[in-house]
C-alpha cells in the first residue's frame, strides 16, 4: 500500500513570531524554519505503518520555495522513499494547496494520504477536507489513532462528548491530531541516506493548476501585550476589583 505524506515548511515553534513593521505579514528574515509539528506526526504515523508492513511505501509531498527540500529530506532522514517537491514562490492558500495535492494524488494513486490537521502559521485547518472533497474519498480528521485493516481505515477521532471511530473504505484522507503519536528523531546515517533519496521537482503549471490568491490580508498585527497582574490582599478585595474594576461580575 502507496502512503502519501504531505508537510510543509513554517516558522519553527520555538521561535517567537515577529510583525513587519508595515503590518503586511510576518517577518521571515533570519527566522529558523522546521517541518509543521502536525506534518511531523503524520510522517511519524506513515513510517509506523510501514514497519508494520501495512504501508509499501511512502511518498512525502511539499508546496513551496525550493528551501522546502530541507523538510522533504528531514521525512526522508525519518523514513520516507521519496519526496515530490511542487516548487514555487507564490503564496499557495488552502484551496490551491488541495487542488495541487489532488493533482498529486491521481498521479501517484495512493492508497492513503495523510495531512497534519492545521499548520501552525495560518491555522486554517481547510486543506485536509478539501482535498477529501475534491477527491470523493472519505476522510477521518483530528485522528488519534489509525488502524488499516485490509481494505478499511479505523480512524478514531476526539470529540468534545469522548471518542469517535469512523470506518474508511480506501483510498482515504486522514489528518492528524497531537496525540495519535511522538514522532521520532532522526539519526545522523538516515540523515546522510536520506541525501541519496529520490526527489522528484515539478511546477503548479506542471500539474495543470492555477495558483492564483482568492484571499488578499489587509493587515497583520502582533496580539496585545499582557497587562501585569497585581496582589490582593483578600478575598473580598478580589471580589471588589473583579466586580467594579474588571466587570466580570
Amino acid at each position: 500500500m502507496k502512503v502519501l505524506v504531505a508537510v510543509k515548511r513554517v516558522i519553527d515553534y520555538n521561535v517567537k513570531v515577529r510583525v513587519k513593521p508595515d503590518n503586511t505579514g510576518v517577518d521571515l528574515a533570519n527566522v529558523k524554519m522546521a517541518m509543521n509539528p502536525f506534518c511531523e506526526i503524520a510522517v511519524e504515523e506513515a513510517v509506523r505503518l510501514k514497519e508494520k508492513g501495512v504501508a509499501s511505501e511512502i511518498v512525502v509531498v511539499s508546496i513551496g520555495p525550493k528551501a522546502c527540500q530541507e523538510q522533504i529530506r528531514t521525512a526522508l532522514a525519518l523514513g520516507a522513499d521519496r519526496g515530490i517537491h511542487v516548487e514555487t514562490d507564490e503564496e499557495v492558500q488552502s484551496l490551491e494547496a488541495a487542488k495541487l495535492l489532488k493533482a498529486v494524488v491521481e498521479k501517484e494513486e495512493p492508497k492513503l494520504v495523510i495531512l497534519g490537521k492545521q499548520s501552525i502559521d495560518s491555522d486554517n485547518n481547510q486543506t485536509g477536507q478539501m482535498l477529501a472533497a475534491l477527491t470523493g474519498m472519505g476522510q477521518g480528521t483530528f485522528a488519534s489513532e489509525v488502524v488499516v485493516e485490509g481494505d478499511k481505515v479505523n480512524v478514531t477521532r476526539e470529540v468534545d462528548g469522548g471518542l469517535m471511530t469512523l470506518s474508511l473504505n480506501l483510498p482515504a484522507v486522514v489528518t492528524t491530531d497531537l496525540r495519535l503519536n511522538e514522532p521520532r528523531y532522526a539519526s545522523l546515517p538516515n540523515i546522510m541516506k536520506a541525501k541519496k533519496k529520490p526527489l522528484d521537482n515539478m511546477s503548479p503549471a506542471d500539474l495543470g493548476v492555477d495558483i492564483a490568491p482568492r484571499l488578499s490580508t489587509l493587515k497583520v498585527e502582533a496580539p496585545a501585550s499582557r497587562q501585569a497582574g497585581v496582589k490582593v490582599a483578600d478575598v473580598a478585595e478580589l471580589v471588589d476589583k473583579l466586580k467594579n474594576e474588571a466587570k466580570v461580575i
